[in-house]
């Protein structure tokens, strides 16, 4: 990931230029009325299940949805690489974001070595992202394979998703009393704050005990409210929220939230809801549970 396999930015890339996923002259809006088509390279099954794992925990691809990860999927192509050959050149401008299947690069910055990756890492995405030029210098240690992902793929895959992410959350938000009383510049910056995430049967989305770092709003499945004292407190569904008490009060958790089918929720970190959940922060105040004999709230 220019030039870190983790997602770091190293400290030679400008971040000053880190404004906006849409900063070329793309306009999203636009993106449904043209006619552009994604490439599609037909992979194998076990190829595509292979790019999938490697895909999950990387920080731009986990938010987009099924759809266009397997849009994403269907569009990269093979590429080999000699040993010893530069694949990218710190400096030039980007063309692909890759995703090695096999082999091994290290990264240089300066011609200093910084880093190095290996099976199932990816690199490159900094570059397509900012329209900056390449961070680092990538050289292939031993014969490398990689899956590249073209340019204009990568960033209209991106800015749709990113488009329709935000168009969902704001109808999303619009539906759960405690927003309504946002103004639409307000939900909108709230919208591109949310992160997804997903969540199958049995998993705990929080932990009774646990220190709160996220508010949570769940946009579809079932979840299983309970704790120590009380057992079984509620159930919650599509539109309900929580976590928001351990962040006004920055007390533990004080209940466990268990996932009872496949659920997905939209997450916002602490800082974040700090800062944009001022204008309802007194409606969330009235939910805590110390002022009620018996809680029945989650956080």
């Amino acid at each position: 990931m220019d030039p870190s396999p983790h997602g770091e930015i190293p400290k030679s890339f400008n971040t000053n230029r880190r404004t906006s996923v849409s900063a070329e002259a793309l306009n999203p809006a636009k993106l449904k009325s043209e006619s552009w088509k994604p490439p599609q390279n037909n992979l194998s099954t076990t190829e595509e299940e292979s790019v999938a794992s490697s895909l999950k925990n990387n920080f731009l691809f986990k938010q987009l949805d099924e759809n266009s990860k397997k849009t994403v999927i269907s569009a990269l192509q093979s590429k080999t690489f000699k040993k010893d050959s530069v694949i990218i050149k710190q400096g030039d401008e980007g063309d692909f974001f890759y995703i090695i299947e096999s082999g091994t690069v290290e990264f240089f910055v300066n011609d200093v070595k910084v880093s190095t990756s290996s099976d199932g890492s990816s690199f490159g995405e900094l570059a397509l992202m900012y329209n900056a030029p390449r961070a680092a210098t990538v050289v292939a240690v031993t014969d490398v394979t990689a899956w590249a992902l073209d340019r204009l793929t990568f960033r209209r895959i991106l800015l749709e998703g990113s488009f329709n992410r935000r168009l969902m959350y704001e109808d999303f938000l619009k539906d759960i009393e405690i927003f309504k009383s946002l103004s639409d510049q307000e939900r909108s910056k709230l919208a591109d704050a949310l992160k997804t995430e997903r969540y199958q049967k049995g998993d705990k989305i929080v932990t009774e005990g646990e220190q709160g770092e996220n508010f949570y709003l769940i946009e579809s499945g079932t979840c299983q409210v309970y704790n120590k004292k009380l057992g079984q407190i509620k159930k919650l569904g599509k539109g309900d929220y929580f976590g928001e008490l351990a962040l006004i009060n920055d007390l533990p958790r004080q209940a466990t939230v268990e996932a009872l089918d496949n659920v997905i929720v939209a997450t916002l970190g602490k800082s974040g809801f700090q800062r944009l959940l001022g204008p309802v922060v007194d409606v969330l105040k009235d939910r805590d549970p110390t002022k009620v004999q018996d809680p029945t709230n989650v956080e």
